[in-house]
C-alpha cells in the first residue's frame, strides 16, 4: 500500500523534522506534499534525498490526501483540521488546539494505542504537547506494575521548544554577550542566554502556566484521569532537548532496582543509569535520538512508595515530529486506513 502524504508547516523546525523522520522510516508514501503558508509557496524544503516546492495550503485540494500532518500552530489548526478531515483525510495535528476535544483522542503509541479507534469521529488525531509525550512514555509501564498517586514534575525545556525565533534569540543573545554587544529580549520574557525562565505559554488565574497545565490534563487524558500531576515548567538555554525531574508516589512499593528493570523493556525506553560521574543523559546527547532516556532512578524516603528520576527527549523528535509519525504508522498497521489511490 502507498499513501499521500501532506506535511503542512514543511518550512518550520517540526515540519522538516516530520519530512525526514517520513523518509528515515520508510513509511509507505507514495506521494509527499510540502505545505506552507503563501509566503512560503515554492520554498524547497528536502525529503530525503528529494527536494520538494512548497505549495500553499490555501489552495491545496484534500480530496486524494490520505494523512495531513500539521504543525502549523494552534489558529492555522482550527481552521483547517476540521475542513481537511471532512475531506476524507485523516490529521495528525501536532498544536493543542483539539487535545482536549473528546472527540479526538490525543495519542502516544507506546502508552494508549487502543484509543486511535476513535479518530474517525473527526478525522483528526491530536499529538501531545512535548513535555507530556515523554513524561507518559516513562510513566506508563510503571503505573502499570506499582499504580501512580501522584507526580511532582519540574522541565528543563530546551528554546526549540518555542521554534526558530526562540533557537535564533539563543544564539544571537549568546553571540551578543561575548562580544559585550546589547542582549535584544523579543521571543522569551527574559534574557534567555545564560539564564533560565519559569514561564512557558500564558499564566492563569490559579498561578500556573498554561504549559503546566497541559501537563497536567494530557497525562489524565493518555494515562489515568486518577493521576494528581503538579508541574513546574522552566525554559533552559539549550537548543534541542527537554529534560524533566520527576517525583513519583505509587500506590504500591516499588524499588529503584524493579523500577530499572522494567523501564529497560518499555517501548521507546532507553535507561541509562550508572552512579558515576557522566552515567546519566544529558539533553546534547538525546538530540537526534527516538528514544525517551531514563537515568538518575532512585528511592525517596520521605513519602511511602517514592521514586525519583531524569527524563530526557528531542523534543522536536519524540515530543513532536516522531510521535506524529508514529500515529501514521499506527493508523497503517492497525489497517484503519487505506489509500485513496490504488496503486496501479
Amino acid at each position: 500500500m502507498s499513501f499521500k502524504v501532506a506535511v503542512v508547516g514543511a518550512t518550520g523546525n517540526v515540519g522538516r523534522e516530520m519530512l525526514n523522520i517520513l523518509d528515515e522510516r520508510g513509511f509507505p508514501a507514495g506521494e509527499v506534499v510540502a505545505l506552507a503558508s503563501r509566503r512560503s509557496q515554492g520554498t524547497e524544503v528536502s525529503f530525503g534525498d528529494r527536494t520538494l516546492k512548497v505549495k500553499a495550503l490555501d489552495t491545496y485540494d484534500f480530496s486524494d490526501t490520505d494523512i495531513c500532518v500539521m504543525s502549523a500552530g494552534g489558529n492555522v489548526s482550527k481552521e483547517w483540521s476540521p475542513r481537511i478531515g471532512k475531506q476524507g483525510c485523516v490529521v495528525i495535528d501536532n498544536s493543542s488546539a483539539f487535545r482536549y476535544d473528546p472527540d479526538v483522542p490525543l495519542i502516544v503509541p507506546e502508552v494508549n494505542p487502543d484509543a486511535i479507534e476513535l479518530f474517525s469521529r473527526k478525522n483528526i488525531i491530536a499529538n501531545p504537547n512535548c513535555s507530556t509525550a515523554q513524561l507518559v512514555v516513562a510513566l506508563k509501564p510503571l503505573h502499570d506494575v506499582a499504580t501512580i498517586k501522584r507526580v511532582v514534575v519540574a522541565t528543563y525545556q530546551s528554546v526549540s521548544g518555542a521554534g526558530k525565533e526562540g533557537m535564533d534569540e539563543l544564539f544571537t543573545q549568546t553571540r551578543a554577550v561575548f562580544v559585550a554587544d546589547q542582549v535584544d529580549v523579543k521571543k522569551f520574557t527574559k534574557r534567555i542566554a545564560f539564564n533560565v525562565i519559569p514561564h512557558i505559554d500564558v499564566f492563569l488565574d490559579d498561578g500556573f502556566t498554561k504549559e503546566e497545565w497541559k501537563m497536567v490534563a494530557e497525562t489524565k487524558k493518555m494515562l489515568d484521569p486518577k493521576i494528581k500531576l503538579t508541574a513546574t515548567c522552566v525554559r533552559v538555554p539549550v537548543f534541542i532537548g527537554h529534560s524533566e525531574a520527576v517525583n513519583i508516589e505509587f500506590e504500591k512499593p516499588i524499588t529503584a532496582d524493579e523500577a530499572r528493570e522494567i523501564l529497560r523493556e518499555a517501548p521507546g525506553c532507553q535507561v541509562l543509569d550508572k552512579r558515576e560521574n557522566g552515567g546519566y543523559i544529558t539533553p546534547l546527547e538525546s538530540a537526534g535520538e527516538d528514544a525517551t532516556f531514563i537515568s538518575r532512578i532512585r528511592e525517596d524516603s520521605t513519602v511511602d512508595n517514592g521514586l525519583s528520576m531524569w527524563v530526557v527527549s528531542d523534543n522536536l523528535r519524540k515530543g513532536a515530529a516522531l510521535n506524529a509519525v508514529q500515529i501514521a504508522e499506527l493508523l497503517v498497521e492497525r489497517g484503519l486506513i487505506q489509500p485513496k489511490k490504488k496503486a496501479a
